[in-house]
């Protein structure tokens, strides 16, 4: 791994541990294994720069979780309910850490970075057209695949917070088997090619 890579996945991280502002640069030199003038040599921004790489990046690898845990699913309800389970397993067992980066960042400086909350948008714009395009090919309509994949965010974030302060896998385990009996009430026709 290079030494861009390591500072960008060292810094989606910390972010996702412990937010954008409580992270420094020399903090996320150590915790990459670079100098502090590497930090700046690579990302002339600093970490604003290494924010918006990271959150792109990790938002890219998280857009594919849907497709992934679904699609072994025949059945898109069961699925739903299943990923939300297995979510919560990985948040028991990584102690309650936040799961998600975008999602951390995004609700953390929404109101003070805008143009990192216009990074987070488009990750998050880009999850719901991805999901979408996936959800359709499994035969749901347009509004109905949006509509879900939007539900599905919404609801995976929220459970995410409320799990972490309750320290329980419950609200997870909740909101899975509230979307999933919802999903299992659309109509789903051929997949679209």
């Amino acid at each position: 791994m290079g030494t861009v890579e390591r500072i960008t996945t060292a810094m989606a991280e910390l972010m996702r541990r412990q937010g954008y502002a409580a992270t420094g640069i020399a903090e996320l030199a150590r915790a990459a294994g670079v100098p502090n003038g590497s930090v700046y040599h690579h990302f002339r921004g600093g970490k604003r720069d290494v924010a918006a790489r990271a959150l792109r990046e990790s938002g890219a690898a998280y857009g594919q979780l849907l497709p992934t845990l679904l699609e072994p699913y025949d059945d898109l309800a069961t699925g739903i309910e299943a990923a939300f389970a297995e979510a919560g397993r990985t948040m028991a067992e990584s102690g309650w850490m936040a799961m998600c980066p975008v999602a951390t960042v995004t609700a953390e400086i929404a109101d003070v970075e805008p143009e990192l909350r216009a990074v987070g948008a488009d990750v998050m714009t880009g999850w719901v057209e991805g999901g979408a395009a996936f959800l359709r090919g499994r035969g749901l309509g347009d509004d109905d695949a949006r509509e879900v994949v939007h539900a599905v965010l919404a609801a995976l974030e929220g459970a995410f917070v409320v799990a972490r302060g309750l320290r329980s896998r419950e609200p997870l385990d909740a909101a899975g088997r509230a979307l999933g009996a919802w999903v299992a009430t659309l109509p789903v026709g051929v997949p679209a090619p």
